[in-house]
């Protein structure tokens, strides 16, 4: 038996398919949503639309952006010559929010996970190894602490040892298994200070 009609269950069911949204998340979202003023509704529905619309990947360190060039690949201020690779967007954004990185970044969009079916190709190795014919002197390795951030960092640095260009990876602090996007900046920051040469 449906508890409530059609249209409450259509919305109830895509907002629980979204992400870190369990079904008593989702019934609560739904009611608000639908209590909302009409005009508050609309705002926000067109805000989905627009950024699906008109977000996409900087054309550097293919992060999210609504410019062909993201805010921090755009900052003559930054320090381009070190690029942190890290897994997506939220790793990034987390690093950000401790004001203290001055560097640039590569969003790799992804980890190396022969289980799950994503190899080197798979992930944006191929524009990080691009961006070294620049003029880049070291590179951070920044990804999760996870078996297959592990991999990838190994990866990253058996392809860029060659090139004579600095590896380098965040030291731990983070927890094995830890997600960047969920750690405080304090700790975030003594991995940054104490990242060791691979």
């Amino acid at each position: 038996m449906e508890l409530y009609s059609g249209h409450i269950n259509k919305l109830i069911e895509e907002l629980a398919a979204l992400p870190g949204i369990g079904n008593k998340s989702a019934q609560r979202l739904a009611f608000h949503l639908i209590n909302m003023p009409q005009d508050k509704v609309n705002r926000l529905a067109n805000v989905i639309v627009e950024a699906k619309a008109n977000v996409r990947y900087c054309k550097e360190c293919f992060t999210l952006t609504d410019r062909d060039i993201c805010p921090v690949c755009a900052n003559t201020g930054r320090n381009h010559k070190m690029i942190m690779v890290v897994e997506n967007t939220r790793d990034l954004a987390a690093y950000e929010k401790t004001g203290k990185y001055d560097g640039v970044y590569h969003v790799l969009h992804g980890a190396i996970s022969p289980m799950l079916g994503i190899g080197p190709n798979d992930i944006r190795l191929k524009e990080l190894i691009e961006r070294l014919k620049g003029d880049v002197e070291e590179v951070i390795i920044a990804t999760n602490s996870s078996l297959e951030g592990e991999t990838t960092a190994m990866y990253i640095s058996k392809l860029i040892k060659p090139t004579g260009v600095k590896v380098t990876r965040i030291a731990s602090g983070v927890p094995v298994g830890g997600d960047l996007e969920y750690i405080d900046e304090v700790t975030l920051l003594r991995a940054l200070d104490g990242r060791v040469e691979m």
